[in-house]
């Protein structure tokens, strides 16, 4: 379970340092940063599929993202009795993402690229990367180290040992390095990143694929657009948690019953309700219908990740099942680590309702997102690698 969340230099995320908790829920007013922290989180996981700096050209590119004031604010600054300005730079331009777990840590810092000849000279550098064990970044808990393009592992006799030299300045080491003897840790935590869901837009119009017959194989987790909904739910019935499934039903849909209709190994959603002769198709389904049984099949998954990552859940669907939608993901939080980004107040009443539930409100003051009670003094304990 991830720990800590640490950002810097991230468009709104000056320097943002939170703790996490196995519920997490980030609220707060429009604008104030919510999309930021959602989409440094898709960053960290890109690092894992080599695909971070092909994010950041999707975003405008590096200089795009940065954060876009001054490099600290003085009190005079916050206080509104001088104007907001820059200054000579103390540290080097850079974006940095970093988590710390129950297992192991890890940080990233991209910054400017050195001056060059090449038509790809605008692209970012990863300049530092580093793997440790425990919850803090220290020198002796430091496993693997990369500075620019040289990585070095630390080996058993705590000693160092240089697995590669030129590593490309693109790439992160997660996604290079695979050998399982000599960098088991990096092995590990790219695995570990690699199996976060995120879930953000599931298709519900006329001819969204969740609404039409799919062949049916099994399938453990759901896809990020929908179209193997009727599978997943009857793998969940099959080899998942069949009772959770049909209480989530009846949870949101009271005198309802799924079945899943299957022809020529073609498979289909379908609902009984009470009072009606024949089931409903999913064509006939309402859109907000149509995205719970989504949100059932993602959550219930007989394959839990380590960390899954809604964003705006309550989308398309009555206030009225908002609670049943707390309640189902107070279930999936107690198999996996679970991160809600909303702004629909009844959905954060009832999950605030869990004591497992971490509430991270963010507010933006000069234009950097903070969280709201949580103080400099109070945050969760962080340092950076220096470059």
């Amino acid at each position: 379970m991830l720990n800590i969340l640490a950002v810097s230099g991230y468009r709104s995320l000056r320097n943002l340092v939170v703790p996490l908790g196995r519920l997490n829920l980030v609220t707060g007013a429009n604008g104030s940063g919510k999309s930021n922290v959602y989409r440094a989180l898709r960053l960290l996981a890109d690092t894992a599929q080599g695909g971070v700096v092909a994010s950041l050209s999707r975003e405008g590119g590096l200089d795009s993202t940065l954060w876009a004031g001054p490099e600290a604010f003085s009190r005079g600054m916050k206080r509104g009795e001088l104007p907001i300005q820059g200054g000579p730079r103390r540290e080097p331009v850079s974006l940095r993402l970093g988590f710390a777990g129950e297992e192991y840590g890890y940080a990233i810092d991209l910054g400017l690229p050195q001056p060059s000849r090449s038509a790809f000279g605008g692209d970012p550098e990863i300049k530092r990367e580093c793997i440790w064990n425990g919850p803090k970044l220290r020198p002796a808990a430091l496993l693997v180290d990369r500075h620019n393009s040289v990585v070095r592992v630390r080996g058993e006799d705590g000693e160092w040992d240089t697995v590669s030299e030129h590593l490309p300045s693109y790439d992160s080491m997660l996604a290079q390095l695979a050998d399982p003897q000599r960098a088991p840790e990096v092995l590990m935590l790219r695995e570990q990143i690699r199996s976060w869901r995120f879930y953000d837009h599931f298709r519900t119009d006329a001819d969204a694929p969740a609404r039409q017959p799919q062949i049916g194989t099994r399938t453990p987790v759901l896809g990020h657009d929908g179209r193997d909904l009727a599978a997943a739910l009857q793998t969940i019935r099959e080899i998942g948690d069949g009772a959770a499934l049909d209480e989530a039903i009846g949870d949101a849909f009271p005198g309802t019953e799924l079945a899943i209709n299957i022809a020529e190994g073609r498979f289909a959603v379908e609902l009984q309700q009470h009072g009606l002769l024949r089931p409903l198709s999913a064509t006939e389904f309402s859109d907000g219908t149509l995205r719970y049984l989504l949100w059932i099949a993602a959550l219930l998954t007989p394959r839990p990740p380590r960390l899954m990552v809604l964003n705006e859940p309550e989308t398309s669907l009555h206030p009225d099942l908002l609670p049943a939608l707390a309640r189902l993901i107070g279930v999936a939080s107690k198999r996996t680590q679970v991160w809600v980004v909303s702004h629909a107040s009844r959905l954060i009443a009832a999950l605030e309702q869990n004591p497992e539930c971490q509430s991270l409100v963010l507010e933006k003051q000069l234009g950097e997102t903070g969280v709201v009670g949580l103080h400099e003094m109070d945050a969760p304990s962080w340092h950076w690698p220096q470059r």
